[in-house]
């Protein structure tokens, strides 16, 4: 998905896992720092786990100056969150940037990609799930045209316990 203003974005590639993994447990780091302690943290995904993803759904990769500066996970259903739903939505998950490399703004540059991606795909909704007691991050994806939509309760995480989750919904086009 070539970007004319901001980072190159691609799929990502069994030769990115190592900087998938870095990436996050940066990000991980950052929110640490800021006293965000509920979201996530450094070493819950390895590698398997976004080979595993890129096997069922996708995973974006974006560069800027020859690096890896962002990343997202596009699922095309999401039963744990959402149940079961029929097929009018992509589900992003675990978008992260590189804040020592990305430029401000890479993030909403990144979610545009995903949006962008679903509607390629023929789908209407872009939906994503956030932990209900990050309201700085709630807020960011609700300044990014997002609706609340819902919340769920003890949705099961990947290499930790259950957490609630505010539902977000977004229509495209």
């Amino acid at each position: 998905m070539p970007s004319t203003t901001g980072p190159r974005v691609r799929p990502a590639a069994e030769s990115d896992l190592a900087a998938l993994v870095r990436l996050r447990d940066d990000a991980a780091r950052w929110m640490l720092s800021r006293g965000i302690t509920g979201q996530w943290r450094p070493g819950e995904l390895d590698e398997d786990h976004f080979r595993r993803i890129m096997t069922r759904g996708e995973v974006w990769l974006a560069e800027a100056g020859g690096r890896p500066v962002g990343a997202w996970e596009l699922w095309w259903e999401d039963e744990d969150a959402w149940g079961a739903q029929p097929p009018v939505a992509g589900y992003v998950h675990r978008l992260m940037v590189d804040r020592a490399a990305a430029a401000p703004g890479t993030g909403r540059l990144l979610l545009s990609a995903a949006e962008r991606r679903v509607a390629e795909a023929g789908r209407t909704r872009v939906r994503l799930d956030c932990l209900a007691g990050n309201a700085p991050l709630n807020a960011y994806y609700v300044d990014a045209g997002y609706r609340v939509v819902g919340r769920k309760e003890g949705k099961p995480q990947p290499g930790g316990p259950p957490k609630s989750f505010t539902l977000l919904e977004k229509r495209l086009g």
